[in-house]
């Protein structure tokens, strides 16, 4: 450009001689939309005095073209120029020459012109825009516009995801106000101007979220967004249309009620008809508006998940002709291109009768059938325990591909994200196992195109719509076809008559044929009429069997008689235990030997078909397979003690590896010193995420463990171990079970007469009840819990106690009755060395002192209770430290410190996946910004505290629609305040809580108006 336009003198410094040759070919860059900036390659310029700025900001806006000189006087200063207007434009002009590369900011026509050559502009699109003339992707204003134009394309052609990824990146270049502290008229047009664009995009990428089915997460920022902009009508629409999506009806009709409220007084008109028509369709529950416009999307970083669950199916499948064709044809129904439904079909038969093997060979067959993927599950039915369907469809989310903390609590509302999830996907879901149709209903797709095999020793005729396959045992010809292929043509052919008596002798039951024929292959020294002759002595085949289940027993003894004594040994002692399956580390303590030695043992009772490999390193008993095992333990274990002896050191691997997760958890806590003493120890990990990880995938056998271990000497132990592993119920992931085990060891240690035992029992249980909000019953827990660890001098139990009596009369607002249980809790806990625990009770007896008034002593304890956890390093009691603090400080109106506090605490807890106390933690943070008359960042984070869930139960939900009603009434949306308030109100009336006088004060007219 130098050599094409005249220099003046003005145009080149001193200093642009000594520029350095590497500096001056960067590449300058420059934004608007903030404060305004330029920068040469990573360097930031000087850009000069608010004026100068204004100069450069006209300049930049004009993209190009040339700005007269009158023109840049009137933008800079308007109608009231300075006598020296000119002047100063040359000047401003002459300096920002020296601070740009040579031949950018140009003369031309009486007026001046910023232009660029071609450069990297960071972005690329294959139909973005690009040219010397203008500033290209040199100015953030200039990519702004190329991201919105290419995301709009991507849209037209129906790439929603990368459209929405386009206009995030757009709206990520906005750095606060736009031309911040920028003076001139100009500049003050072109500012309004350019947020209304920005909120014209953030419209357009909200409704892009909502046509992709991300309502839920739309909510939060959607109710931030009509609190700042109250008249915008598009940004209540998606609010409305959200809420209805995310199943709260009422709210979505109260935001349409306060905006033709807001329209009325604020301007005297009505809403768009747009608004009104929303109304209407919500109010007949539209079909159509439950549903996205588009199918739900992934976010574009992440693939989909595609889960291939089904078992391997078996290489000598036999027979079965018309079963397989009738099943496929009903599978093909689902996958049909035209009339696509949800196909089910229910397979029913007597154990061992080759449910499962026909329904996983009819699976593979259809897998092309179904290309986002299979999953499959083991539901347990004909044992004593079995799967309870929340479990299962929290595995099958995890195996979709949702994260472990968007996976709710209920049973219902597992089975409708689970759904969702399969909405649009053409999946296949085996449920092996059934036990009755109330087992599978809620695990059922329920969308066209999806599809489900069900098998069960029960004709589910009580499941609507299934297609019902009652499988009766094989021909006498399939299952000499079978026995043949396994054991080779060769041998049977000699030995027919030999060969059919096998067979019959098997009761013609897949599984007993299978597992005979493989004793065959595999000794080769034996003849076809050796094993007949074996398997004709009734008494041998028959010496475990009952009624109604001989021919299946019959075929279990078959393989437990072929396994070599360190199999058999490995067979009956694993079946030992409870629980949906083991894991290697837990099966070898179990047989008390090495991982390596215990994995190829069970990989061999995997090759006899009598273990599952459930999983890499995990394996599971068929139901009646461990039945059977048990009954082998009773009969042939010896010593009779080595039973009981297995199951004691499963309990101390779960012991003692429970009591390493949570020292990890809470360094310094001395609970684990007090626990029962366990003589098989346990894994170690230095890394909390791993240990985190294997008690959550250990959660259902060792709660089946503590179970299992009621009315034994083990009791104590067990106990010990639902008290170590109490983070299960904390982070509400395995809340149920949870409690399930703690009622269940109260009643065994009640009954046992262990005064130290049912202390801690009921202590568990107490913990449990307070994280729920059933204060009520909590209470007198706690207090059977303390009178049980006095009488028994159990020191620990009795100051964990006192502590949870405190928190108990916190709750009930007894403030001066929470203060000595909380002193006599630190005393303990102070003579016993426990620091951590000291200091959580302190954070504890903060809370009364701030419930007294005196709100100085309230942060000085807390304040306390960090300095003493910070010793232990980043825990999750740490951060309940300063979670106390931040409820201090607030009550001290130290708003910006108690904000502080509650970050420091949200961050630590999200690493250690606490997720009901971030939700209670964001709950803390809305009523600071409510204090501090910030009303729509305190409705943000109190949804965000409803989609996370709180300690505290329902009560605890109760108080936070309380809190977002008054948010949200502030706002002058009151009926959407209302209709929270109303939502609170019956939790409260549910729950007995006094709460329930406050709301239905806020809900007279007197009151909200």
């Amino acid at each position: 450009m130098d050599d094409v336009v005249p220099r003046v003198p003005e145009q080149r410094g001193p200093e642009d001689a000594r520029q350095p040759a590497a500096e001056a070919s960067a590449a300058l860059r420059f934004s608007v939309l903030g404060p305004v900036r330029a920068w040469r390659g990573a360097q930031p310029l000087p850009t000069g005095s608010p004026q100068q700025r204004a100069l450069l900001a006209a300049l930049l806006l004009r993209e190009g073209r040339t700005a007269t000189a009158g023109e840049l006087i009137d933008a800079l200063w308007g109608d009231d120029p300075p006598s020296q207007a000119l002047a100063a434009v040359r000047t401003y002009a002459s300096r920002l020459r020296k601070v740009l590369s040579p031949g950018v900011l140009i003369s031309e026509s009486g007026g001046y012109a910023i232009r660029l050559a071609d450069q990297h502009t960071g972005y690329s699109e294959s139909a973005g825009p690009s040219g010397s003339s203008g500033l290209g992707g040199s100015l953030d204003l200039a990519l702004a516009q190329e991201l919105a134009a290419d995301a709009e394309k991507a849209r037209a052609t129906g790439d929603l995801c990368h459209a929405r990824a386009l206009l995030n990146k757009a709206l990520s270049l906005w750095d606060g106000e736009v031309l911040a502290s920028v003076p001139g008229p100009y500049a003050e047009t072109q500012r309004a101007r350019l947020d209304e664009w920005r909120l014209q995009l953030v419209e357009t990428r909200m409704d892009m979220d909502l046509e992709q089915g991300y309502h839920a997460g739309a909510v939060s920022e959607l109710t931030a967004l009509t609190a700042a902009h109250p008249l915008r009508e598009r940004l209540r629409e998606l609010l409305m249309l959200a809420l209805y999506r995310s199943g709260r009806q009422a709210e979505a009709l109260a935001v349409y009620a306060d905006t033709r409220r807001l329209l009325a007084d604020e301007l005297g008109v009505d809403p768009r008809p747009g608004l009104k028509e929303l109304q209407q369709r919500i109010l007949q529950a539209d079909p159509a508006l439950a549903e996205p416009s588009a199918p739900l999307t992934p976010e574009p970083a992440a693939a989909p998940v595609r889960p291939a669950q089904l078992p391997a199916t078996v290489p000598d499948f036999t027979g079965r002709t018309s079963f397989v064709s009738e099943l496929s044809e009903v599978l093909a129904s689902a996958s049909a291109a035209e009339g696509r439904v949800m196909a089910v079909s229910a397979l029913a038969g007597i154990g061992g009768v080759g449910k499962t093997t026909l329904a996983v060979h009819v699976a593979h067959q259809a897998r092309g059938a179904f290309p986002d993927g299979q999953l499959y599950v083991d539901l347990q039915g004909a044992g004593t325990r079995a799967a309870e369907p929340e479990t299962v469809l929290g595995a099958f989310l995890r195996a979709l591909g949702t994260a472990d903390e968007a996976i709710p609590d209920s049973l219902e509302e597992r089975a409708a994200l689970y759904r969702s999830v399969l909405d649009g996907r053409r999946v296949l879901v085996l449920l092996d196992n059934a036990r009755d149709a109330a087992q599978v209903r809620p695990l059922l797709p329920g969308t066209e195109g999806c599809a489900a095999l069900v098998t069960s020793r029960v004709r589910m005729v009580d499941l609507a719509g299934a297609q019902l396959v009652d499988l009766d045992v094989m021909s006498p010809e399939e299952a000499l076809l079978l026995f043949t292929k396994i054991v080779g043509e060769e041998r049977v052919a000699s030995e027919r008559e030999a060969a059919l008596d096998v067979v019959a002798a098997c009761g013609f039951l897949p599984l007993a044929i299978r597992i005979a024929a493989s004793r065959l292959a595999a000794r080769r020294t034996w003849t076809v009429s050796v094993l007949a002759a074996k398997l004709a002595d009734e008494r041998r085949r028959l010496d475990e069997l009952q009624a109604g289940d001989l021919a299946v027993k019959a075929t279990f003894e078959l393989g437990y008689g072929a396994l070599e004594p360190p199999q058999a040994r490995a067979f009956r002692l694993l079946g030992l235990a409870d629980g949906p399956d083991i894991s290697l580390a837990a099966a070898a303590a179990v047989l008390d030997l090495p991982v390596s030695e215990t994995e190829d043992l069970l990989e061999s009772l995997v090759d006899t078909s009598l273990v599952e490999s459930a999983a890499p390193g995990r394996y599971r008993f068929h139901d009646l397979v461990r039945l059977y095992a048990r009954a082998c333990a009773e009969r042939d274990e010896q010593p009779p003690g080595e039973r009981d002896a297995a199951l004691s050191r499963l309990l101390d691997f779960y012991l003692a590896t429970a009591a390493g997760v949570y020292a990890i958890e809470r360094p310094g806590d001395r609970l684990v010193d007090d626990l029962e003493g366990t003589e098989y120890g346990g894994l170690r990990f230095t890394d909390g995420s791993a240990a985190l990880d294997w008690l959550y995938s250990e959660a259902a056998p060792l709660l089946a463990c503590v179970r299992q271990s009621a009315g034994t000497e083990r009791l104590r132990r067990a106990v010990d171990l639902l008290w170590a592993s109490k983070d299960l119920t904390e982070s509400g992931a395995n809340s149920h079970q949870y409690e399930t085990t703690a009622r269940a060891m109260c009643e065994a240690t009640r009954a046992s007469g262990d005064a130290r035992a049912e202390g801690r029992a009921r202590t568990v249980l107490t913990d449990v009840l307070l994280v729920s909000g059933r204060i009520e019953q909590a209470e007198e827990e706690a207090r059977l819990a303390m009178e049980l660890a006095d009488s028994a001098q159990d020191t620990t139990a009795a100051s964990w106690g006192a502590n949870n009596r405190g928190l108990i009369c916190l709750h009930q607002g007894r403030y001066a009755d929470a203060k000595p249980f909380f002193d006599q809790a630190i005393a303990g806990l102070r003579a016993a060395g426990n620091r951590p625990f000291e200091a959580t009770s302190l954070c504890n007896l903060s809370r009364a002192h701030l419930g007294m008034g005196s709100i100085a002593k309230a942060v000085e304890f807390a304040k306390r209770g960090v300095a003493i956890h910070a010793e232990f390093g980043r825990t999750v009691r740490l951060a309940n430290s300063h979670y106390a603090v931040g409820i201090a400080l607030n009550r001290a109106d130290r708003h910006t410190e108690a904000l502080g506090q509650f970050s420091e605490a949200l961050g630590i807890l999200s690493d250690h996946r606490q997720r009901l106390w971030e939700g209670t933690t964001h709950f803390r943070i809305a009523e600071v910004h409510l204090a501090a008359r910030r009303p729509p960042q305190a409705a943000q984070h109190a949804e965000q505290a409803l989609a996370l869930g709180c300690i505290g139960g329902d009560r605890m939900r109760g108080n936070v629609l309380t809190l977002l009603g008054r948010a949200l009434s502030v706002l002058g949306q009151v009926d959407r305040a209302r209709a929270c308030w109303r939502d609170a109100l019956s939790l409260y009336e549910q729950n007995g809580a006094e709460e329930a006088d406050v709301v239905r004060a806020l809900l007279t007219p007197a009151k909200a108006a």
